[in-house]
Protein backbone atom coordinates (compact mmCIF):
# COMPACT_ATOMS: atom_id res chain seq x y z
CA UNK A 1 0.00 0.00 0.00
CA UNK A 2 2.21 2.93 -1.22
CA UNK A 3 1.84 6.36 1.05
CA UNK A 4 2.71 10.07 0.73
CA UNK A 5 5.89 11.42 0.14
CA UNK A 6 7.19 13.96 3.25
CA UNK A 7 9.73 16.07 2.54
CA UNK A 8 12.70 17.66 4.11
CA UNK A 9 13.54 21.05 3.20
CA UNK A 10 17.83 21.00 4.14
CA UNK A 11 20.00 19.08 2.87
CA UNK A 12 23.73 18.91 3.22
CA UNK A 13 25.45 19.02 -0.28
CA UNK A 14 26.22 15.48 -0.39
CA UNK A 15 22.47 14.71 -0.40
CA UNK A 16 22.13 17.03 -2.95
CA UNK A 17 24.62 15.56 -4.75
CA UNK A 18 22.76 11.99 -4.57
CA UNK A 19 19.51 13.93 -6.09
CA UNK A 20 21.95 14.74 -8.82
CA UNK A 21 23.50 11.56 -9.85
CA UNK A 22 20.39 8.92 -8.37
CA UNK A 23 18.08 10.53 -11.29
CA UNK A 24 15.38 9.31 -12.81
CA UNK A 25 17.55 7.67 -15.75
CA UNK A 26 19.57 5.60 -13.34
CA UNK A 27 16.41 4.84 -11.11
CA UNK A 28 14.49 3.65 -14.33
CA UNK A 29 17.44 1.81 -15.27
CA UNK A 30 17.81 -0.36 -11.41
CA UNK A 31 13.67 -0.69 -11.65
CA UNK A 32 13.82 -2.11 -14.93
CA UNK A 33 16.82 -4.72 -14.09
CA UNK A 34 14.71 -5.54 -10.76
CA UNK A 35 11.66 -6.66 -12.53
CA UNK A 36 14.01 -8.34 -14.78
CA UNK A 37 16.17 -10.00 -12.36
CA UNK A 38 15.06 -9.56 -8.72
CA UNK A 39 17.32 -7.76 -6.15
CA UNK A 40 21.03 -7.65 -6.63
CA UNK A 41 23.21 -10.74 -5.12
CA UNK A 42 24.10 -8.68 -2.10
CA UNK A 43 20.80 -7.22 -1.31
CA UNK A 44 19.54 -10.44 -1.54
CA UNK A 45 21.96 -12.10 1.27
CA UNK A 46 21.06 -9.28 3.31
CA UNK A 47 17.46 -10.06 3.34
CA UNK A 48 18.47 -13.09 4.32
CA UNK A 49 20.64 -12.72 7.13
CA UNK A 50 17.89 -10.25 8.42
CA UNK A 51 15.45 -12.39 8.34
CA UNK A 52 17.76 -15.27 10.09
CA UNK A 53 18.63 -12.71 12.65
CA UNK A 54 15.11 -12.03 13.77
CA UNK A 55 14.08 -15.21 13.22
CA UNK A 56 11.53 -14.60 10.58
CA UNK A 57 9.41 -11.75 12.18
CA UNK A 58 9.95 -8.54 11.27
CA UNK A 59 6.92 -6.49 11.79
CA UNK A 60 8.50 -3.13 10.93
CA UNK A 61 10.96 -2.11 8.62
CA UNK A 62 12.91 0.95 8.53
CA UNK A 63 14.65 1.22 5.03
CA UNK A 64 17.68 4.34 4.59
CA UNK A 65 18.50 4.89 1.34
CA UNK A 66 16.87 2.25 0.00
CA UNK A 67 16.86 2.86 -4.08
CA UNK A 68 13.90 1.27 -5.73
CA UNK A 69 12.98 -0.60 -2.26
CA UNK A 70 13.93 -3.79 -3.29
CA UNK A 71 14.19 -4.97 0.57
CA UNK A 72 11.02 -3.26 1.16
CA UNK A 73 9.31 -5.51 -1.26
CA UNK A 74 10.52 -8.01 -0.09
CA UNK A 75 9.64 -8.05 3.38
CA UNK A 76 6.04 -6.36 2.58
CA UNK A 77 6.04 -9.63 0.44
CA UNK A 78 6.58 -11.76 3.87
CA UNK A 79 3.95 -9.60 6.30
CA UNK A 80 5.83 -6.74 6.71
CA UNK A 81 3.08 -4.64 8.11
CA UNK A 82 5.00 -0.72 8.78
CA UNK A 83 7.81 -0.08 6.10
CA UNK A 84 9.39 3.63 6.59
CA UNK A 85 11.85 4.76 3.34
CA UNK A 86 14.19 7.77 3.65
CA UNK A 87 15.82 8.90 0.58
CA UNK A 88 17.79 11.83 -0.28
CA UNK A 89 16.66 10.81 -3.98
CA UNK A 90 13.11 11.81 -5.21
CA UNK A 91 13.31 9.56 -8.30
CA UNK A 92 14.39 6.48 -6.19
CA UNK A 93 11.65 7.70 -3.64
CA UNK A 94 9.26 7.90 -6.66
CA UNK A 95 10.24 4.79 -8.43
CA UNK A 96 9.59 2.92 -4.96
CA UNK A 97 6.41 3.88 -4.49
CA UNK A 98 5.51 2.80 -8.19
CA UNK A 99 7.03 -0.73 -7.39
CA UNK A 100 4.88 -0.94 -4.63
CA UNK A 101 1.75 -0.43 -5.98
CA UNK A 102 2.50 -3.44 -8.00
CA UNK A 103 2.98 -5.42 -5.20
CA UNK A 104 -0.71 -5.90 -3.86
CA UNK A 105 0.31 -6.11 -0.56
CA UNK A 106 -1.13 -4.61 2.58
CA UNK A 107 1.84 -2.96 3.98
CA UNK A 108 1.63 0.32 5.25
CA UNK A 109 4.31 2.38 3.87
CA UNK A 110 5.75 5.92 4.40
CA UNK A 111 8.28 7.61 2.40
CA UNK A 112 10.55 10.53 3.83
CA UNK A 113 12.34 12.78 1.16
CA UNK A 114 15.75 14.15 2.75
CA UNK A 115 19.06 13.91 5.02
CA UNK A 116 18.53 10.79 7.16
CA UNK A 117 20.60 12.61 9.76
CA UNK A 118 18.46 16.09 9.74
CA UNK A 119 15.38 14.18 9.78
CA UNK A 120 16.18 11.21 12.11
CA UNK A 121 13.91 12.52 15.11
CA UNK A 122 10.88 12.56 12.77
CA UNK A 123 11.23 8.52 12.26
CA UNK A 124 9.87 6.52 14.36
CA UNK A 125 11.84 2.69 15.54
CA UNK A 126 11.58 -0.43 13.83
CA UNK A 127 12.25 -4.43 14.39
CA UNK A 128 14.79 -4.04 11.86
CA UNK A 129 17.16 -1.03 10.30
CA UNK A 130 18.61 -1.45 6.97
CA UNK A 131 21.14 0.46 4.85
CA UNK A 132 22.10 -1.26 1.52
CA UNK A 133 25.37 0.44 -0.25
CA UNK A 134 24.37 3.87 2.15
CA UNK A 135 27.10 4.35 4.47
CA UNK A 136 29.70 4.99 1.72
CA UNK A 137 27.44 7.83 0.07
CA UNK A 138 27.66 10.10 3.43
CA UNK A 139 30.86 12.04 4.72
CA UNK A 140 29.87 11.58 8.74
CA UNK A 141 29.22 8.24 9.80
CA UNK A 142 29.14 8.47 13.25
CA UNK A 143 25.76 10.49 13.05
CA UNK A 144 24.83 8.37 10.21
CA UNK A 145 25.49 5.24 12.44
CA UNK A 146 24.59 6.04 15.73
CA UNK A 147 21.50 7.99 15.13
CA UNK A 148 20.08 4.58 12.45
CA UNK A 149 21.36 2.39 14.65
CA UNK A 150 19.45 4.22 17.41
CA UNK A 151 16.19 3.33 15.57
CA UNK A 152 16.85 -0.48 15.42
CA UNK A 153 15.13 -2.31 17.75
CA UNK A 154 15.89 -5.71 17.18
CA UNK A 155 18.18 -6.19 13.80
CA UNK A 156 20.36 -3.40 12.11
CA UNK A 157 21.68 -4.88 8.57
CA UNK A 158 24.45 -2.51 6.27
CA UNK A 159 26.04 -3.85 3.11
CA UNK A 160 29.35 -1.26 2.40
CA UNK A 161 32.63 -1.54 0.71
CA UNK A 162 35.58 -3.43 2.28
CA UNK A 163 38.97 -1.27 2.65
CA UNK A 164 41.17 -2.84 0.27
CA UNK A 165 43.40 -2.03 -2.98
CA UNK A 166 40.51 -2.64 -5.05
CA UNK A 167 37.81 -0.43 -3.06
CA UNK A 168 40.75 2.18 -2.67
CA UNK A 169 41.36 2.30 -6.75
CA UNK A 170 37.37 2.22 -7.17
CA UNK A 171 36.45 5.15 -5.10
CA UNK A 172 39.34 7.33 -5.87
CA UNK A 173 38.17 6.86 -9.73
CA UNK A 174 34.70 7.42 -8.46
CA UNK A 175 35.80 11.09 -6.72
CA UNK A 176 37.57 11.80 -9.10
CA UNK A 177 34.90 11.52 -12.05
CA UNK A 178 32.66 13.54 -9.90
CA UNK A 179 35.07 16.21 -8.97
CA UNK A 180 35.31 16.68 -12.90
CA UNK A 181 31.57 17.12 -13.58
CA UNK A 182 31.38 19.67 -10.59
CA UNK A 183 29.09 17.49 -8.39
CA UNK A 184 28.62 17.50 -4.55
CA UNK A 185 28.64 13.56 -4.71
CA UNK A 186 31.33 11.88 -2.94
CA UNK A 187 31.80 8.46 -2.32
CA UNK A 188 33.75 7.35 1.60
CA UNK A 189 35.19 4.37 2.27
CA UNK A 190 34.23 4.17 5.99
CA UNK A 191 36.47 1.79 8.53
CA UNK A 192 34.60 -1.47 9.71
CA UNK A 193 36.47 -1.47 13.03
CA UNK A 194 34.93 1.68 13.63
CA UNK A 195 31.45 0.56 12.59
CA UNK A 196 31.72 -2.16 14.54
CA UNK A 197 33.17 -0.46 17.59
CA UNK A 198 29.90 2.07 17.54
CA UNK A 199 27.32 -0.75 17.41
CA UNK A 200 28.68 -2.37 20.38
CA UNK A 201 28.62 0.92 22.63
CA UNK A 202 24.89 1.45 21.01
CA UNK A 203 24.01 -2.38 22.68
CA UNK A 204 24.55 -4.91 19.55
CA UNK A 205 26.73 -7.35 18.56
CA UNK A 206 27.22 -8.99 15.20
CA UNK A 207 25.39 -11.28 13.63
CA UNK A 208 26.79 -12.63 10.43
CA UNK A 209 29.45 -10.71 8.33
CA UNK A 210 29.75 -11.82 4.99
CA UNK A 211 32.77 -10.56 2.72
CA UNK A 212 33.04 -10.11 -1.24
CA UNK A 213 36.14 -8.88 -3.34
CA UNK A 214 34.76 -5.10 -2.71
CA UNK A 215 31.58 -5.34 -0.61
CA UNK A 216 30.50 -6.66 3.18
CA UNK A 217 26.99 -7.47 4.20
CA UNK A 218 27.08 -7.03 7.98
CA UNK A 219 24.19 -7.98 10.40
CA UNK A 220 23.89 -6.84 14.18
CA UNK A 221 21.61 -8.05 16.80
CA UNK A 222 20.78 -6.00 19.71
CA UNK A 223 22.12 -7.64 22.70
CA UNK A 224 19.64 -9.32 24.96
CA UNK A 225 20.21 -7.78 28.72
CA UNK A 226 19.26 -9.61 31.85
Amino acid sequence: MPGAIQTCSTMSCQCKGVEQEFNDKLASRELWWYRMRGPRSTTRQLIELVRRAAAGSVESLLDIGGGIGAIQHSFAQTGTAVIQNVDASPAYLDAAQVEAGRSGDDAVRTYVKGDFVDVADTVAAADAVTLDRVICCYDDVEALVGLSAAKAKRVYGLVFPRVNILSRIAFGAINKMMEIRRSCFRGFLHSPERVDEMMFDGGFEVFARKRRLLWQIVVYKRRVTE
